[in-house]
């Protein structure tokens, strides 16, 4: 592999970690609603990147018109509103492990998209390390089902498991749409595109905040002092520095290739679970994320370039 192609792994580990905060977010805030957290976690974004693009602005004006405008709102409302609002209720009802397992199915729907795409691999070739994938996931899960942490009725934790396949959805779709139109817009950079993401998520979090926190329950001072801490962490390292890694690792990689490194943020999330819950994994759930990171090393090992000898052969 190239050089251009490890950078782009580093970028896509680097995302992984970063947006592994979203699954402990959910659950250290477990008092406030995801409609407030979503809210909260957007408007910060929203402020920030609007501060970090006012001077970049007179660069970027001529790059963006109503067709990129109007694309970076569903992108925002299908990678941030509607996944980190699905992906919290997951959280809070089914536990932080179960809705990373489920996320965790991302890499398999965007490698099978991108097996679509011009000069993409061969799903032939890939097959393993989607098997390696799918084992990793389905194992997690079968172990999250089984010692959950989350006290939650059946009805609850079922309803808890759709949010997070909701979840996964929106963000098969925003990772395959983000993409493609970071491909179509060669002169605008990752970072600045993920500025442009969080100013139309920041207008969007406008919209929702009067639903999210005009009538929710009563919390103390100090404990919504902890809240907007919590929150605009998030939104620093997730959303604006993870956004921009994210994008990197998106224009250096193959989408099949770029689709497997979302591996690293089930990963990421269930190191932080474990830490929050104070508990070492157990034997099946380092089988598990060993299962996920093999299967990301023969995705990477796949999609280098062919040998002579392997051509003439």
């Amino acid at each position: 592999m190239n050089e251009r192609m490890w950078g782009g792994i580093g970028n896509g580990v680097a995302s992984g970690a970063l947006w592994g905060l979203v699954f402990l977010a959910p659950a250290v805030l477990s008092d406030f609603s995801p409609l407030q957290l979503a809210a909260a976690r957007y408007l910060v974004y929203g402020l920030i990147a609007v501060v970090l693009l006012v001077p970049r602005w007179p660069a970027l004006r001529a790059s963006i018109g109503k067709v990129e405008w109007t694309a970076l709102i569903w992108l925002s409302l299908l990678g941030n509103i509607i996944y980190f609002v699905l992906l919290s209720i997951s959280v809070q009802w089914s536990g932080g492990a179960a809705a990373a397992l489920i996320v965790g199915m991302v890499p398999v729907l965007v490698a099978v998209v991108g097996a679509r795409e011009p000069g993409a691999v061969p799903l032939s070739r890939l097959a393993p390390a989607l098997a390696l994938c799918v084992a990793g996931v389905l194992l997690m899960g079968w172990v999250a089902l089984a010692s959950s942490h989350v006290q939650a009725d059946s009805t609850q934790r079922l309803l808890g498991l759709l949010c997070g396949i909701g979840a996964l959805v929106a963000w098969t779709a925003y990772s395959v749409g983000n993409t493609r139109w970071l491909a179509r817009v060669p002169q605008i950079s990752g970072h600045d595109w993920s500025l442009l993401t969080g100013v139309a998520t920041g207008g969007l979090a406008v919209l929702m905040a009067p639903v999210a926190f005009i009538g929710g329950a009563a919390h103390t001072g100090p404990q919504w002092a902890w809240f907007w801490v919590v929150a605009a962490a998030v939104a620093v390292f997730a959303s604006i520095l993870g956004n921009a890694c994210w994008n990197r690792a998106s224009r250096a990689l193959p989408m099949t290739l770029g689709g497997q490194m979302i591996v690293f943020e089930t990963l990421f999330g269930l190191l932080y679970g474990f830490l929050w819950q104070q508990r070492w994994p157990m034997p099946a759930e380092l089988l598990a994320a060993a299962c996920l990171i093999a299967g990301v090393i023969l995705a990477a090992l796949a999609h280098r370039p062919a040998t002579p000898l392997a051509e003439s052969a």
